[in-house]
């Protein structure tokens, strides 16, 4: 009894007393088993047979609300008797109807819904309810019942047979909401896909769906739905080509819809064209071929859009991919070899005419076509081989000759593209020779241009495997390296070497006989003076070896080429090292770089590079550093590899190599890199007879070209992959610590903490961890205290500094705990008076990408959004200590700000933009250039994105933009004039009042005495002359910002093609439902 009291005190609460916290609690008890759904019915008896509609509805409503929380606990009973009542209040008042959709969306959810009902509730639904006089959430309800039926229920549904298909058409028939049409776009892919019976109501279906096509429609701003054109676009082409039932009604309509004159109507045809193609066959595409063919290449001829042509040749790709999958019947005409001789027809005289602007589009479609299939490619190219190499010897001009290779090229690249068995013949071997010909003809030619093209197509025809005979091979090579070493071009060089790259892979002996002995031997050449007259020589001297080292690199793409070649540039090296040509030292280093590349991973290459070219550098740099010391007092110069520059590229090389090692190599061979820097075992190095021991660690001398020598020992052990251990990891760590904070040497003391950090950031987590930066907080402690009288006090403070920057970096990258209370050491440090303006610089490095450590190519631990959580965490105090710092002082913190602010990403810049644009504004008035160039570069995008609250801010914007207009730096002058063209995206009713004095202050910058400048300049200023202009779209918004779209009141609505003319949708906001 008190059961019952408090149901119908609830029921009373929620149809009298408005109270809908009600349903809630009856919905809790239904699911805790308090009460029963039948309970609330009798509770409702007198409600739901009340005189007055809006009590029955009231009632209803609350039914409804308690069975869409608790579905899931309803009996199958509870479940029969709710839907027969449901079904017979769809007959009900307009005002109920809601309520009962509702229920009924409530009852197609739940699992135990007997079987026959869903059919029933689906026939009373069709038959009572006019859907599109519904509201927008209404028919929603009616959609997603109808899907929730389909997810559980088909074959239920399948036994109403083409009267469920037309039921729906029937609810769908004029819908206009966005969300309504994704669903419903949904729903009658499911029909099709699913195998509904369509029946007789094929054309309805197609009709009532394609009367959207093409969709147009902007959302409304700051849409809360999140439905965009591209989700509306791809979910009713998903429909229209869902069955080849479909093509008789909307080929016709993709060819009405090309020949429109609104270009995303077109791309859009194209695209379901191409996406009708993976479906349809001969069958549905025979008729309709001619016309389409027709469009496609009316647009390719034509059309200025770039857009429009790719996606024309995406289409023709498609019509001749469908035609080659079509079955060919013995008595039947080959519907692709019919379509491909119209294109040919159309296309092929063309190219006969080299110099007239349809030879490319011409060839383009005939691109498209051959790539289709083999047999198009091998028809197309039986036809075009024959006409082009003709073509060729007939046209003598280079102009011409560079336009048909560069279209044979294209050809010969498609034919690689199809698998043949191997003992199917290569199809160009009948043109082989001809081709051969033609092409060695082309590089001894004087046009650049021909050479080039030539030379790309001698890739293409030498990367293939059964094509040119070894005479051809040799004859290639031959003038591979003619063009590397005789040309004076750098462009017909740089494709000299892109060919030999690619044909070495293929071809490995041919440039171990040929190509290394005459590199070698101009390497060992002395440079020789280029007399007057022979301007097509190479430029003498340096570049002929650059040349050389750069092919050689090029060419070590397998392991026999690398076994040749990589001695030669080492010796090279060697060679360098005594002499001043810091240049080719660094370049050959950059081209041991790329091998290292080309030997990465697993194999016989990286073995053989780890063993020969790691020990061998190694070697190299501790001799040149120990002569150094040897040679230190006297006027002796030292050698380039004790260069800092050499130094680096050095250990590009090594960190190349351990970055792309596999584990078990890595860790062979690292164990010895590291005992050489601890113990000064020279063991493994191939020259180890020094003159004096490497100890770089050594105490308490450090000599200065021993301990650089860091560098390479960082490129080693930082690069290594996380599952390789560093050996002796502690006592490493130890020593780089007493050299980052006792040595003078600034490239050695920032390489040790640059390792520290590289260390750091892959050590496992732990108790070990912890204490080692316990010991280091404490080192940097004590390090950055500042002693008064003390002079030698600042470069160790510096030291320490560099220690803590680098060791704060490698922290935040991995999330670890410390890293906060070492940034706070850093934002201590923007007040201090020696090291105030380096820590603000080094702000920048704590977000930017580092190149040699810390980076994901050496296998760091980098944390997903760190820089977004760097900054969550460190701008309230960075703008907290602005606020509070002296005026000497706040341009550090504003540095620091703007080098956070501009790493990050702009959709997370837009949300702080509010809290933080006040202080960008008044860092445009700071003297630092650093800063006014980082806050600019802040602000570009968020004019160009954030109109609405940039504008709040003209007046300051316009006054201290114009101000950096006549800034000392380029730079700033630059960014400012930028910062004033993206001015005019504002809303023009800000901006109009400010013109003419903008126009007048920016006429001085058209004389500045940079080019870069006046350019911007001559942009900005033209921007402004035009703003409010008849045309333009500032002008149209200006017209229309007093325009309020509501959802309401305007959306997507279906042309009435059954009933006129088919039109295309308005740009309208969509309709939103009560």
């Amino acid at each position: 009894m008190a059961t019952d009291m408090r149901v119908a005190g609830l029921v009373e609460e929620f149809v009298s007393g408005q109270q809908d916290g009600a349903a809630k609690d009856l919905a809790t008890g239904v699911v805790d088993g308090k009460y029963t759904t039948l309970e609330i019915v009798e509770a409702l008896g007198k409600c739901l047979t009340n005189s007055e509609p809006r009590t029955r509805g009231r009632g209803v409503q609350l039914l409804s609300q308690v069975l869409l929380l608790s579905y899931s606990s309803l009996k199958q009973k509870e479940v029969e008797v709710l839907a027969t009542f449901y079904i017979d209040r769809l007959k009900d008042h307009h005002l109920v109807i809601p309520h009962v959709l509702q229920g009924l969306k409530a009852l197609s959810m739940s699992s135990v819904l007997p079987e026959g009902l869903a059919v029933a509730v689906l026939k009373a639904l069709f038959q009572e309810v006019h859907v599109q006089s519904l509201l927008q959430t209404d028919r929603h309800s009616v959609y997603s019942i109808i899907t929730s039926f389909m997810d559980t229920r088909e074959q239920e549904l399948k036994s109403l047979t083409a009267d469920f298909t037309f039921g729906f058409i029937q609810a769908m028939d004029g819908e206009k909401d966005p969300r309504n049409l994704l669903i419903s776009f949904q729903i009658s892919r499911d029909i099709i896909i699913n195998n509904y019976e369509l029946g007789s109501f094929v054309e309805e279906l197609f009709e009532v769906t394609s009367c959207y096509f093409p969709i147009d429609f902007t959302p409304p701003p700051n849409d809360p739905h999140g439905i965009s054109q591209e989700e509306l676009v791809l979910s009713l082409r998903s429909v229209l080509t869902a069955t080849p039932r479909f093509a008789e009604f909307l080929l016709p309509l993709l060819i009405e819809k090309l020949d429109s004159d609104v270009q995303s109507a077109k791309v859009d045809s194209l695209q379901t064209l191409a996406a009708c193609c993976r479906e349809y066959r001969k069958k549905e595409l025979k008729e309709f071929l001619p016309a389409l063919w027709h469009s496609i290449r009316r647009e390719v001829f034509q059309t200025a859009s770039e857009k429009i042509e790719t996606e024309c040749l995406a289409a023709l790709q498609g019509l001749s991919t469908s035609l080659s999958k079509s079955v060919i019947d013995s008595d039947a005409e080959d519907s692709l070899d019919t379509f491909l001789d119209n294109v040919l027809q159309d296309c092929k005289h063309h190219l006969c005419e080299p110099d007239m602007k349809l030879v490319w589009p011409s060839a383009k479609l005939l691109q498209a076509a051959a790539s289709a299939s083999y047999r198009a490619c091998s028809k197309i190219n039986s036809c075009i081989f024959p006409l082009l190499l003709e073509q060729f010897n007939k046209h003598k001009q280079s102009s011409q000759r560079w336009t048909i290779l560069g279209i044979l090229k294209v050809f010969v690249q498609l034919t690689q593209k199809w698998d043949r068995d191997e003992e199917d013949e290569n199809p160009l071997c009948v043109f082989k020779d001809q081709l051969c010909i033609l092409v060695f003809s082309a590089l001894t030619d004087s046009s650049v241009q021909l050479q080039t093209v030539g030379t790309s197509t001698l890739a293409v025809l030498g990367s293939q495997q059964d094509l040119l005979s070894p005479s051809d091979i040799e004859l290639t090579v031959d003038h591979l390296n003619r063009l590397i070493l005789r040309e004076a071009d750098p462009q017909v060089c740089a494709a000299a070497l892109d060919a030999s790259m690619t044909i070495s892979v293929i071809h490995p002996t041919t440039f171990i006989s040929k190509m290394v002995p005459a590199l070698t031997q101009e390497l060992n050449t002395e440079p020789m003076e280029v007399k007057d007259g022979d301007e097509h020589l190479a430029q003498p001297g340096n570049n002929l070896h650059q040349r050389s080292i750069q092919a050689l690199a090029a060419i070590s793409t397998h392991p026999t080429i690398v076994k040749r070649t990589v001695p030669v540039l080492l010796q090279h090296l060697t060679n360098l090292q005594k002499g001043t040509k810091s240049d080719m030292a660094i370049l050959t280093c950059q081209s041991l770089q790329l091998v290292a590349e080309h030997c990465g991973g697993a194999g016989e290459s990286s073995q053989y590079f780890h063993q020969m070219v790691v020990p061998c550098l190694l070697g190299l740099a501790i001799q040149a550093a120990v002569q150094a010391e040897r040679d230190c007092g006297s006027e002796v110069q030292h050698g380039i590899l004790c260069e800092e520059q050499v130094i680096t590229t050095l250990g590009t090389v090594i960190s190349t190599a351990y970055s792309h090692s596999q584990t078990e190599l890595a860790s062979r061979t690292i164990s010895q890199v590291v005992a050489l820097y601890l113990d000064g075992d020279v063991s493994f190095l191939p020259e180890n007879n020094l003159s004096r021991k490497f100890r770089p660690f050594q105490l308490p001398d450090f000599p200065w070209p021993q301990t650089q020598l860091t560098a390479l020992l960082k490129a080693a052990v930082c690069s290594l992959p996380k599952n390789v251990l560093v050996p002796q990891q502690e006592r490493l760590l130890a020593h780089l610590m007493e050299l980052c904070c006792t040595s003078n040497h600034r490239f050695t003391y920032t390489s040790a903490a640059k390792c520290i950090a590289g260390l750091i950031n892959k050590y496992p987590a732990g108790e070990q961890l912890d204490s080692i930066l316990c010991d280091v907080l404490k080192k940097i402690d004590s390090g950055l205290e500042r002693n008064a009288g003390d002079c030698s006090q600042s470069v160790s403070r510096s030291r320490v500094f560099t220690l803590l920057l680098w060791l704060t970096k490698s922290l935040v990258l991995r999330y670890h705990p410390l890293a906060t209370t070492l940034t706070d050491k850093l934002i201590e440090l923007l007040t201090d008076l020696e090291l105030g303006t380096e820590a603000a610089d080094g702000f920048f490095m704590l977000v930017s990408d580092s190149t040699d450590v810390l980076n994901k190519a050496t296998h760091a631990d980098i944390r997903i959004m760190y820089r977004q959580r760097f900054f969550t965490e460190n701008a309230p105090k960075l703008v907290h200590g602005f606020h509070s710092a002296s005026q000497d002082n706040k341009s550090n913190y504003l540095k620091a700000l703007s080098h956070v602010l501009n790493s990050l990403p702009k959709q997370v810049l837009m949300t702080e933009l509010p809290s933080l644009l006040t202080l960008l504004l008044e860092a445009l008035s700071c003297s630092d250039q650093v800063v006014q160039l980082s806050t600019l570069g802040c602000l570009h995008p968020l004019l160009l994105d954030a109109p609405q609250i940039m504008s709040l801010h003209i007046e300051t914007l316009v006054n201290k933009l114009l101000r950096l207009t006549t800034s000392p730096a380029m730079k700033v002058r630059i960014a400012s004039l930028q910062c004033m063209h993206a001015l005019t995206k504002l809303p023009p009713h800000v901006i109009l009042p400010h013109k003419s004095w903008v126009i007048q202050a920016l006429a001085k910058p058209l004389d500045d005495k940079k080019r870069l400048v006046r350019k911007e300049a001559v942009g900005a200023r033209g921007e402004w002359f035009l703003l409010g202009s008849p045309g333009r779209k500032d002008y149209t918004t200006l017209a229309n910002q007093n325009l309020t779209i509501e959802w309401e009141e305007s959306g997507l609505r279906p042309s009435c093609r059954r009933e006129a003319a088919r039109t295309s949708l308005p740009e309208q906001a969509p309709e939103c439902g009560a």
